[in-house]
């Protein structure tokens, strides 16, 4: 038994064109009052707009659908243009996809519940029909309306990029970031927590067969979608698949009296704040992080920018694991690593072992672990002997001695100057 052709569609000896066409206006309202009783967003809009616009774009679509049952052709072009342009404003109103979407169906579904009294036993076929062609209907409807508003979020998505970006450029060349921040809607906070990061590599960068550029982009994805989840206001960031800097609110009174902080001081609430948001970060992107952490003002962050990567760089140079570093965690090998005579010379006493990089690994693992040979040599996977034969030869080529406690400090700023220039 074939479909019933469109027009002849009929449920209890009535068209269902016909039947729908003659209450399209009752249904419409009918819609819209689910529409405000079932999806929030759509309660949320005011009162006019819901008996206004919204009323009428559904009119359109219970109309719409009726000349697909009296003519038997699906929507043209210039109908479905008019849904587009609908999903548009509702998202320029920030209405989620999901309720622009359940909207469609919910009217779809209100149509039916109108037309399902009157079927009878003798209507199995027409109901089939009617639902079959109802699919179709939704299925270009559904698609225009995710075009729309796609398209429209893609837009604003860009724009907002942009602005969002320009004042991040603003605040890290030093100018006055206010008007920027006002063209990018954002409110600057007292101060932001200033993250310099360094972002090891995920093992599908490595993979073999795998894109390692996608790769690093999905990485980088993962660590902005954390970021934002984790962060109250709007995030600041230029990542790379290798790092970046990132500007979070920071809106707690610093210690001491308020609006003092010393330079580079970050309270012990904002270090174990954002150590958890960078260990959320760490779990979800894959990948082992270092960060140096500052809190700046708005008019400070350029220097807070600088400092923050000084504070990294200072950290990775001295052999530290994977975390978030302030100042203070760093200051002797910070301070170590100033520009001068002092450090020039400092770092000329390790000269004799460039080109042996064995010899540095050995002396720096055997510091990072407190002295202790065995559990240097089983972190380099050689033996002891081999542990004590290196060192041994360091003194010989430098003169300084890792296993005398009266040179530990001198082989330490040694190292750190060293390292100060290879970071240059």
């Amino acid at each position: 038994m074939t479909d019933p052709k469109p027009a002849e569609i009929a449920l209890g000896g009535v068209p269902v064109h016909r039947f729908l066409a003659a209450r399209a206006q009752d249904l419409a309202a009918q819609v819209v009052d689910e529409l405000a009783a079932q999806l929030p967003a759509y309660a949320s809009l005011p009162p006019e707009e819901l008996r206004s616009e919204i009323l009428h774009v559904t009119h359109q679509c219970v109309q719409g659908f009726v000349d697909v049952l009296r003519s038997g052709r699906l929507p043209d072009p210039e109908q479905l243009d008019r849904i587009r342009e609908s999903a548009v404003r509702r998202a320029e109103e920030g209405l989620h996809m999901d309720s622009v979407i359940s909207a469609y169906h919910l009217g779809a579904q209100v149509c039916l519940d109108a037309v399902a009294p009157s079927a009878g036993p003798e209507d199995v076929q027409a109901v089939l029909a009617l639902n079959r062609l109802l699919m179709q209907y939704l299925q270009r409807v559904t698609a225009a309306g995710v075009g729309g508003y796609v398209q429209e979020r893609q837009a604003a998505s860009g724009v907002e990029h942009s602005a969002r970006q320009a004042l991040l450029d603003a605040l890290l060349g030093g100018d006055s970031a206010q008007a920027a921040a006002d063209r990018a809607g954002v409110r600057l906070p007292a101060r932001y927590l200033v993250l310099s990061l360094a972002v090891g590599g995920h093992r599908d960068e490595r993979a073999p067969g795998v894109d390692p550029v996608v790769a690093g982009r999905r990485k980088v994805r993962r660590l902005r979608v954390e970021l934002e989840r984790h962060v109250r206001g709007v995030v600041l960031s230029a990542l790379s698949a290798d790092g970046g800097l990132a500007l979070l609110p920071w809106e707690h009174e610093p210690a001491g009296e308020a609006g003092e902080t010393a330079p580079g001081d970050v309270p012990e609430a904002a270090g174990v704040w954002a150590a958890g948001v960078l260990g959320h970060m760490t779990r979800v992107s894959g990948a082992t992080i270092t960060a140096g952490a500052v809190v700046a003002a708005p008019d400070d962050v350029r220097e807070g920018a600088r400092l923050a990567g000084d504070v990294r760089k200072v950290a990775q140079a001295s052999g530290r694991p994977p975390g978030l570093y302030r100042l203070a965690d760093v200051l002797l090998e910070y301070q170590l690593t100033r520009p001068g005579p002092a450090r020039a010379q400092l770092s000329a006493l390790l000269a004799p072992l460039v080109g042996r990089p064995e010899l540095l690994e050995t002396l720096r693992t055997y510091l990072a672990g407190g002295m202790d040979r065995r559990g240097a040599a089983e972190r380099l996977s050689i033996h002891p002997n081999t542990l004590d034969y290196r060192l041994r030869r360091v003194t010989a080529l430098t003169g300084l001695d890792a296993t005398r406690p009266g040179d530990l400090a001198r082989v330490q700023a040694a190292l750190a100057a060293y390292d100060a220039d290879r970071y240059r």
